[in-house]
Formats: C-alpha cells, sequence, structure tokens
C-alpha cells in the first residue's frame, strides 16, 4: 500500500515534495515557508502537542540561565538552520556537529560559543554553509522508540493522508525503498478528519501498548487539528517518541504551509527567515516576481511558470546551461522588467540573456519597453536575444528594431534558444 503511496505521490510532487525535510536544498517555483526547529515546536505547543521544554538563545551567555529554567539532567544543544543532517555537520571555524548533548550551562554556554556566528555545513546545505545566528536549548527524552508520522495531502487519494512507521529517527525515503511493509497509509475524510477507530488502528500497528495507545491517539488528533487549522500540505514528526514511561512526544517536525493561505495566516508566515534566503529570491517577491537561481550561465525572463520550465528544458536541448528560472508573471510591468533584468544581472556567471514572451494579459510593446528601459539605465554588456509573441508583437518587434541596440530577435522559440547557445561560443 506505501509503495503505491510513495509511487503515486512521488510522480504527482516529486520525490521532495513528499518528504521535502529530506531534502531542502530542492527549490520549487512557488515559495515555500521554512519553520526553524524552535518555531515548529512554538506552533506545536499552541496546539497541545506534546513537546519537549526549550529555550531559545542568540547569545552564548544566555545559556546558563536557559539551563537552568529547564532543569533537566541533560539537555540538547541545537543549531538552527534550514537544514537537515546538523548533528554530522560542521563548522567555517572547524567546530564538529550542530547537534551536542551536555549536563550543564556552562558546556552549553561553551557549545553555544562554537556555534554562534559561524555558518553550519551539512549535506543540505550551500558548499559556504548557512549562518547560525539562533541555537534552541532543550531538555533531553529518555525514550525506548523512535517513530515515524506524518499527514499530508495526496493527490492520489484526493485528500490528507497518515502515514506512519516504526522505524523512525531514520531516512524514511529508505525505508519505503528497502521495508515498504514497514510504513503505513491511511487515507483521511476531509470532512470528519481522522476517526478513533483509524487512529487506534494505526497505534496499534507502531507497536502502542496499554495506556500509550490512547496518548498516540491524542497526539494524532491534535497533529491533525494543527494540520487543518494552520493550512498546512504537510505535518512531519521525525522522531515520534516513546517514552520509557509510556508517554509519547513530538521531537522534531517539518512542516509545509498553502501559500495560497498567507492571507489568513499572517502570523504564522511572519516566521518568514530571510536571512536564510537567496537574497535574490527575496528581492524577487518584493517585486512580484518568481525567481530561483541555477548554475548555468544564460539568464532567463519568461512570463508563466510552464512556459519558464520549457525555456529552460530548450536551452538544454540545444546545449546550454540556464542560470536561473524568472517567471515575470501574466500582468508584468515595465518596471517589473527592469526589476527582473536587474536580478538576472545580479548573477556573475550569466554571460547572455534570453528573453521569451507570451503577450496574452501583457502587451508585447509594454514588455518591449521594459527592455529597452532596463538596457538603457543597466548598460547591458551581454548577449541578448528576443522571443515575442501574441498580443502587440509587431509593436513590441519594431520597438526593438528601433531603439538602436543590440538586441538579438526570434521568431520562435527554437530559434531564440539557438541563438543564446551560439552567442556564447
Amino acid at each position: 500500500m506505501l509503495g503505491r503511496l510513495v509511487s503515486n505521490a512521488s510522480k504527482t510532487y516529486g520525490k521532495n515534495m513528499l518528504f521535502p525535510a529530506l531534502n531542502m536544498s530542492n527549490k520549487t517555483v512557488k515559495y515555500n515557508l521554512n519553520l526553524h526547529e524552535y518555531q515548529s515546536k512554538e506552533l506545536m505547543d499552541k496546539f497541545g502537542v506534546n513537546i519537549q521544554n526549550w529555550r531559545l538563545i542568540t547569545d552564548p551567555q544566555q545559556a546558563i540561565n536557559a539551563a537552568k529554567e529547564l532543569n533537566a539532567e541533560e539537555i540538547v544543544v541545537k543549531a538552527q538552520v534550514h537544514a537537515g543532517g546538523r548533528g554530522k555537520g560542521h563548522f567555517t571555524n572547524g567546530y564538529k556537529g550542530g547537534v551536542k548533548l551536555c549536563k550543564s550551562g556552562e558546556e552549553a554556554m561553551e557549545i553555544s560559543n562554537n556555534m554562534l556566528g559561524s555558518n553550519l555545513i551539512t549535506k543540505q546545505t550551500p558548499p559556504e554553509g548557512v549562518p547560525v545566528n539562533k541555537i534552541m536549548i532543550c531538555e533531553s527524552l529518555d525514550f525506548g522508540r523512535e517513530l515515524y508520522f506524518a499527514i499530508l495531502l495526496d493527490r492520489a487519494h484526493q485528500g490528507p493522508v497518515m502515514v506512519a512507521s516504526p522505524q523512525g529517527g531514520m531516512d524514511i525515503e529508505a525505508v519505503a525503498e528497502e521495508t515498504p511493509e514497514a510504513i503505513f497509509t491511511v487515507p483521511i475524510d476531509i470532512q470528519t478528519g481522522p476517526t478513533d477507530q483509524q487512529t487506534k488502528d494505526l497505534a496499534i500497528k507502531l507497536g502502542f501498548k496499554g495506556d500509550s495507545v490512547a496518548k498516540a491517539q491524542d497526539q494524532m488528533q491534535r497533529l491533525y487539528k494543527l494540520f487543518v487549522e494552520s493550512d498546512a500540505t504537510q505535518v512531519e514528526i521525525n522522531p515520534l517518541v516513546e517514552t520509557t514511561k509510556g508517554d509519547v512526544y513530538c521531537v522534531d517536525a517539518k512542516i509545509n504551509f498553502d501559500d495560497s493561505a498567507q492571507y489568513r495566516q499572517q502570523e504564522i508566515f511572519n516566521y518568514r527567515d530571510i536571512t536564510e534566503e537567496d537574497p535574490r529570491e527575496v528581492e524577487a517577491s518584493k517585486s512580484g516576481l518568481n525567481y530561483v537561481g541555477m548554475d548555468g550561465n544564460i539568464g532567463c525572463m519568461v512570463n508563466g511558470a510552464g512556459l519558464a520550465m520549457a525555456t529552460m528544458d530548450i536551452i538544454k536541448l540545444h546545449g546550454g546551461e540556464p542560470a536561473n528560472f524568472l517567471d515575470v508573471g501574466g500582468g508584468a510591468s515595465e518596471n517589473q522588467v527592469k526589476e527582473a533584468f536587474k536580478l538576472v544581472t545580479s548573477d556573475p556567471k550569466v554571460q547572455a540573456i534570453l528573453v521569451n514572451i507570451f503577450g496574452g494579459i501583457v502587451r508585447c510593446d509594454v514588455i518591449a519597453n521594459g527592455i529597452i528601459n532596463a538596457c538603457k539605465e543597466l548598460t547591458l554588456d551581454m548577449p541578448l536575444v528576443v522571443r515575442l509573441a501574441g498580443t502587440n508583437v509587431d509593436k513590441g518587434y519594431a520597438l526593438l528594431n528601433e531603439s538602436g541596440l543590440d538586441i538579438s530577435t526570434a521568431d520562435d522559440l527554437e530559434q531564440a534558444a539557438s541563438k543564446a547557445v551560439a552567442s556564447l561560443k
């Protein structure tokens, strides 16, 4: 059953949409809000989900008071970054491990001093790592079992599903591939939510016994309430643990949200930490543009996500490498075109630019004027290929041809891509 779920969901969403916590380096077209671990805990706490007691610090000196307030025999010091694999990571200052166990505030202060202000490098960060500006200090739990539990939207089931496994605290994709029988999938009726029988059966399959069954059920219901009321698309708990006393805790969480619900989830979306995002993507969002940086040398400016993907594909087909995904939207203004050019040319790897516009709502002459003004303001000194189609296409091409600028035009996308790639040879 899970084999079909993973297969279908992977085809529909892509592997990293099903379990995005496993590879956060994968970027998607839409803006996806990422939460720090402490923010996820804060949100879960609002819904009564069992979490460890924790404190957030931004200065090593604060670690001592944090440890005193937690009053735990053992505490965990965790660097807060938008990346997995922190425990096996290393810092640019040579310090190893972004997750550490200790027993005193003094130890926590020393660990924090090594983490704060340095970049943490893991398998999911850029090569230079990401800066650590905050540290979460939490009580350590004495647990006997680590499990996996998630609620996610699945098109194959046309609604939410619960996905769980007794093999938690590890790569769930590996579990799905090696022992698919160890993962259980339960479709949920969006109108009623998970039934008591569904959560009970799932808890028993996960190995809970006695009073712990009801405790596990309670956590499942609370997590589903969080899922629905916060407009989440996924709530992934890895690990979900059972302590030696039979209590159930959610130790770590990866939560994704529906971008379309931002207007009614503003408190959640205010969690956004732009210090961990590509500055170009941040600037793009301010101008209403969708930008994702890539590794090639041909900058792209396109309207429409599908057309942008097709443009990148045909560049690759002709032997080139796209430097970015950039969707200016269906109703782009001259100013947005100018801002788009600024973004594209801010990448030092870009050696040529391909503009591919289909004028539906937006007029080609408006785009042409934006291109001309951008070229003049930025003093563009690299090959520029423009392909226009649609509303006022003749006026658009006329403006480009009469501008006196070194702009190469193309009749279709095939020709445009060919010209862009050839300009670099």
